[in-house]
């Protein structure tokens, strides 16, 4: 992950605008700075992938009117814009979202019904930037993938070890539970979920 280049601070517009051309890679918006993104890769695109396969079979079942979108950008703010490893996207909301056929963005907290990132280096980002700006955002729910549990302390305690958490929006705040090993994943926005930590982290086993 690094900062595209030494820059005056971008707007959102202007971000979108004129959103990097280059195969391989993905953008974000951190605070008015283009942060470059390796596409994910090995256990992390693998793990992208199980959890994208697990929650659509979900959707199907709740016959709900959801989908995860290939590439979608959440805007945050108006300096800030985050493509998640994995969306789920309400459809019936989508009649809001003014720049959603044009350019795949994500405005209303609303609209998403669950966002997943998985931690590589830059657990700092996951655990508090993203948080931050997803919880202010509203989005209803948030899961954490630390596979690796190389999450700050604070956050996964001690000693550190691979650590799932879902973080699930409680009046307009973030209401934090944490799983391992062989604890099935409990979440509000897909209840009857039948899968483990250990099945998430480690997919092919």
């Amino acid at each position: 992950m690094i900062a595209v280049m030494d820059q005056a601070p971008l707007s959102f517009n202007d971000f979108i605008d004129g959103y990097p051309d280059r195969p391989g890679y993905r953008y974000e918006l951190r605070r008015g700075v283009i942060v470059e993104m390796p596409k994910p890769k090995g256990k992390h695109s693998e793990m992208a992938g199980f959890v994208i396969k697990v929650l659509n079979r979900a959707i199907d079942e709740m016959q709900a009117p959801y989908f995860i979108p290939r590439e979608c950008i959440v805007k945050t703010a108006d300096d800030t814009g985050y493509e998640p490893d994995v969306a789920v996207i309400d459809r019936a909301c989508l009649g809001d979202e003014r720049r959603w056929e044009s350019a795949s963005v994500i405005e209303q907290g609303r609209s998403v019904k669950l966002v997943v990132e998985v931690v590589s280096t830059n657990w700092r980002d996951d655990y508090a930037l993203k948080l931050s700006d997803y919880e202010r955002m509203g989005i209803a729910e948030y899961w954490i993938l630390d596979y690796l549990g190389i999450g700050g302390r604070r956050y996964i305690g001690s000693p550190k070890q691979p650590t799932f958490t879902v973080c699930t929006m409680l009046d307009g705040e973030y209401e934090m539970q944490q799983f391992r090993g062989g604890d099935r994943i409990v979440s509000a926005a897909f209840p009857q979920l039948p899968v483990t930590v250990a099945q998430v982290f480690n997919p092919g086993g």
